[in-house]
């Protein structure tokens, strides 16, 4: 089986997908929890809170890394060999708050694929099925530069 952590460079405490439940070459589903005890919790809103929307749209990010990663892998890449850096997000829009405890299922799905640069849509769901959020995005695969 293969986890997160094998797909993607991402690690705690800037890891928001627990695992992948499923993947096609279209698409791919994780899911996350949301744990009471993480940090940003502390400041947002202290006594009331709620996961920033920023971090719910990282967590639809890393899901599409995931995604190319695997998608890298089944053309013949190496494990490591580049990276999904985003180049484009759009279309953003939240429908529900998600606290500490819920767990999510994250959906995304490719478009389209045009001069090195993949569009995708991406959508979040509490385990009840109620929509959370959902957004379009571009992804290019890059090696980065090491720093």
């Amino acid at each position: 089986m293969i986890t997160v952590t094998d797909l993607i460079p991402h690690r705690p405490p800037f890891l928001f997908v627990d695992e992948i439940v499923s993947h096609t070459a279209e698409g791919l589903v994780a899911r996350r929890t949301w744990r009471a005890e993480e940090d940003f919790y502390r400041g947002h809103y202290p006594g009331a809170p709620i996961t920033p929307g920023v971090l719910l749209c990282e967590s639809v990010l890393q899901a599409a890394a995931c995604f190319m990663a695997l998608k890298a892998r089944a053309a013949g890449a190496a494990p490591g060999e580049g990276v999904p850096l985003i180049a484009k997000i759009g279309d953003v829009r939240f429908r529900t708050p998600v606290y500490p405890g819920d767990i999510v299922t994250i959906e995304v799905k490719q478009k389209d694929a045009l001069g090195g640069f993949t569009m995708m849509a991406g959508a979040m769901k509490k385990a009840d099925g109620t929509r959370v959020m959902s957004l379009e995005f571009s992804v290019a695969w890059k090696t980065p530069e090491a720093r």
